[in-house]
Parts: structure tokens; C-alpha cells; sequence
């Protein structure tokens, strides 16, 4: 509870740090951000160390800028790029007839033995999808309940273990030992989907720069994850080999005035209906392209990703069992009518867009779509009413309640008196009672500097 975290999310686009830690009101404190162009990333997988090291310790670097905690311990973003999943199943006796978490531990470490996993893989995520005691209906958390037996099934997630060595190398580099890997889609899901959306069935699908993820819920439990290697990268490539653009101008033009919709009055204040691009090859020649023919280049990008979800989900017999509907985050959820093809493709299936819960700081903005990733790692290391799991160091992880947070609160202050006069000299806090006021950044200016640097990389 106590211990400060590190939590990087490495994305192919951009590479995010943020340190963090509880305060003691059991909300998630952020202490440091810091935020680099991607180096050595394609589609979520390192392939180039050196690049990749250096632009990690670089965001790290800057969040460390503004905090002197030591950093206890970290958890990193990985891409359902390389992994596998399947279910598993195990069960164990109670011998006192009352289920402790050690009995808990049990059941899902023989589910985790149960299963049949790849030599090359290793585990990332052991997620219970419902327990049993005694044969009973399906119980989300059997603690402390009565029973002689307990069962359990689980959704295992696991990665090749050649991806996380890479990783693991790139962080060594920048000082850093992983203590856990997260799914970046199933932190997106953290982030973006309530207690009720998780327990109706949702899925979550997170649009990226390269790589589309996407994780389905159901009755508070992971049950599906998938990836499909195309994002908002191969729209901009597109624009760029269809209008003889350079990939610089590609960009402009998709961020201007990229748009699913025949209204331009709100992609430009002029309301025209053409636009003037360069030339490859002849930069000094410009020609003009209607923005019909740009939309026309978006929009079947776009359709063809959301039908390639809409075929794996169909195919994995989740796509009738989303009960509240489907949930589109990441960077392209803010492109203009994407909600409405969506609501064509995913007929009768409600459709919503959907920033991350926002953490209130005076560093960096999180309510915006591209965040979900790196809100899901704190959410998930430092949230509370978390559910059980197994970590991918096969430790378990336990819910964290207000009331822990309230003792250690209570422990922390019967056990230093801030009181005493002497404690306050040996820290030399008795005159400047600025020194335990945390520094933070005026917050429209910190979050305008950030975006604007965002949009020079893309």
C-alpha cells in the first residue's frame, strides 16, 4: 500500500511514465509524468533494444524530474500482439470448513497447474471467472464463506517469453526491474468500463498507432482478449501512397480533416471542400484533393477494422454476450462519425466512446482516449475493490478496501508523531512550511505543453 510505483506504458507511438503512490485518503497520488516519442517499438513489440532503452529511460527521467521517492516498484504495459490465452479450471478441500485467501491461493494456483501452457509462453494473468463452493451457484468472492470445497475457473493470459525478455533487457538498461506486466487491453478495460458495464458483459476496443486490442468482460471477469495489427498508423500510410503525399503531410491532412462524415464545417472554419497537399518527390508542387476522396480513404480503413474485431469476436461466440454494449477508446475514437459506422457494423449492439477515468494531478492530463493504457496500470496496481487474480510473477493479488487504506492511515500516524520538536529540526521543517507542500505545474499550461508536443510526433 505504502510502496511508490512506476508504471510505463510502451506504446509504438509514444512511451508514457508515471510515478504514483496512495495518499492516505485511498485515492491514487501522481507524482510525475513523463512522456517520450516511441524509439525500437513496431505494432507493441521492441525491435530495436538500444532505440527502445533509450526512449524509456528518457520518460522516466522526466517523471523523476518532479518527485525524490524511491521507486519501489513497477509495472509495464505488453501487447496482446504475442500472447495466447485459455481457460483452466482447478479445485481444492477446505479443511476447516471456512475459505481464507490461503484457500483461494490454492484453488487457482491448481488451475494455473491444470493447464496446458506453451513451453515458449509464460504467464501473465491468471483471471477467476466465477468460483464455487460446494457445488453452489457461481460466487464472485468466496472469502470467509462455509464450505468443504472449492472451485474455481480462470482465463489465463500468457506472453512469449522471447517479447518479455526484450523488455525486461530494455528496462534493465534504464535501472528498472519489472515486477509485473499487464495486457494493455485488458488496462484499458480498467480504465474505461464500471462495475456495471463488467458485470452485463462489455467489450473494449482500443484503437492505437499501429495495433487495434480488444478485451471482452463478463460477470465482472476477463473472459476474451484479441489483437488485429492495423491502427491509425496505416491511415496515414494510406493517405500517403494514395494521394503521392509525404507520411509528414499524411498526418496533417488525417488530423485535420480526418472525418466519417459529409459535414467539413467542423474539420475547418472555412468550410471548403478541397485541400492543398505536396508532392512526393517535388515538395514545391502542391495539388488539390477533395475532401471526399480523403474521407473516402478513411472511412474503409476504419470499416475494415472494425469488421476484422466484429469477424474474432463473432468467431469466439462473444459477440452475443455484450450486454451493455461496445466501448471505443484510444486515439481514432475521436474521429469525427466513427460512433455511427460503428452503430452500422455492430447492428443493434450499442456503441459508446469513452475516455478513461480521470486522475486528478497537476502534471499531465488523463481524460483523453490515448490515456487508457497508463490509467488501467495505476488503476490496476493502486485501485481498490480490485478482484483476485494471479500476477504474472504467479503471486496473488488481493482486493484493496478503503478500510486497509484507513488502518495503514491510522498506523502511519501513531507511529510518527509530527508533533515532536525534534522531528521537525532533524528535517529541518520548522521554518518553511513549504517544504512538505507538493510541487505542482500549473495545469492548463502543463497539459496545452503536452498535447502540443504529442502533435509534433504524429
Amino acid at each position: 500500500m505504502k510502496n511508490t510505483l512506476l508504471a510505463i506504458d510502451i506504446g509504438s507511438s509514444a512511451i508514457t511514465a508515471v510515478i504514483a503512490k496512495h495518499d492516505l485518503e485511498s485515492n491514487i497520488n501522481i507524482l510525475g509524468t513523463g512522456l517520450q516519442k516511441s524509439e525500437g517499438v513496431n505494432k507493441g513489440i521492441i525491435i530495436n533494444i538500444e532505440e527502445a532503452s533509450k526512449a524509456i529511460k528518457d520518460a522516466i527521467n522526466i517523471a523523476k524530474r518532479s518527485t525524490t521517492e524511491v521507486i519501489d516498484t513497477s509495472v509495464v504495459s505488453i501487447s496482446g500482439s504475442y500472447t495466447k490465452s485459455i481457460r483452466s479450471s482447478g479445485s481444492v478441500n477446505v479443511p476447516n470448513g471456512l475459505i481464507t485467501e490461503t484457500e483461494i491461493n490454492q484453488v487457482m494456483q491448481m488451475a494455473l497447474y491444470n493447464a496446458t501452457i506453451v513451453p515458449e509462453y509464460e504467464v501473465v494473468h491468471v483471471v477467476p471467472i466465477f468460483f464455487k463452493v460446494d457445488d453452489s451457484v457461481d460466487v464472485d468472492n468466496p472469502l470467509n464463506m462455509n464450505g468443504s470445497r472449492l472451485e474455481v475457473s480462470v482465463y489465463i493470459v500468457t506472453a512469449k517469453r522471447t517479447a518479455l525478455t526484450n523488455i525486461k533487457s530494455a528496462l534493465k538498461i534504464s535501472g528498472i526491474d519489472i515486477t509485473r506486466f499487464v495486457l494493455d487491453g485488458y488496462a484499458s478495460a480498467i480504465s474505461i468500463l464500471d462495475e456495471q458495464q463488467k458485470k452485463f458483459g462489455a467489450t473494449v476496443i482500443n484503437i492505437g498507432s499501429t495495433t487495434t486490442e480488444f478485451v471482452c468482460y463478463k460477470g465482472n471477469s476477463l473472459i476474451y482478449n484479441g489483437f488485429i495489427p492495423v491502427g491509425s498508423n496505416h491511415i496515414t500510410n494510406d493517405l500517403s501512397v494514395m494521394l503521392h503525399t509525404p507520411p509528414i503531410a499524411a498526418e496533417k491532412i488525417k488530423t485535420e480533416y480526418g472525418s466519417l462524415t459529409k459535414n467539413y464545417s467542423s474539420s475547418n472554419d472555412l468550410g471548403v471542400t478541397k485541400v492543398k497537399i505536396p508532392r512526393i518527390g517535388d515538395e514545391d508542387t502542391y495539388s488539390e484533393i477533395a475532401l471526399d476522396h480523403i474521407q473516402t480513404i478513411i472511412h474503409a480503413r476504419i470499416e475494415e477494422i472494425l469488421i476484422l474485431v466484429k469477424n474474432q469476436l463473432k468467431k469466439s461466440g462473444i459477440l452475443d454476450n455484450v450486454g451493455s454494449g461496445i466501448v471505443i477508446t484510444g486515439g481514432m475514437s475521436n474521429l469525427e462519425g466513427l460512433k455511427l459506422l460503428a452503430e452500422k457494423i455492430y447492428d443493434g449492439i450499442p456503441i459508446s466512446l469513452s475516455n478513461p477515468k480521470n486522475i486528478e494531478n497537476g502534471y499531465m492530463s488523463f481524460d483523453d482516449p490515448r490515456m487508457s493504457t497508463i490509467v488501467g496500470l495505476l488503476v490496476y496496481s493502486l485501485g481498490i475493490n480490485r478482484s483476485y487474480e494471479l500476477d504474472s510473477s504467479k503471486k496473488l493479488m488481493k482486493p484493496v478496501k478503503k478500510q486497509a487504506i484507513a488502518e495503514e492511515k491510522a498506523i502511519n500516524n501513531n507511529s510518527i508523531n509530527t508533533k515532536s520538536p525534534s522531528f521537525k529540526e532533524d528535517l529541518n521543517l520548522k521554518d518553511d512550511p513549504t517544504i512538505l507542500t507538493p510541487l505542482r505545474k500549473d495545469k492548463k499550461k502543463g497539459v496545452s505543453k503536452f498535447w502540443s508536443k504529442v502533435s509534433e510526433w504524429f
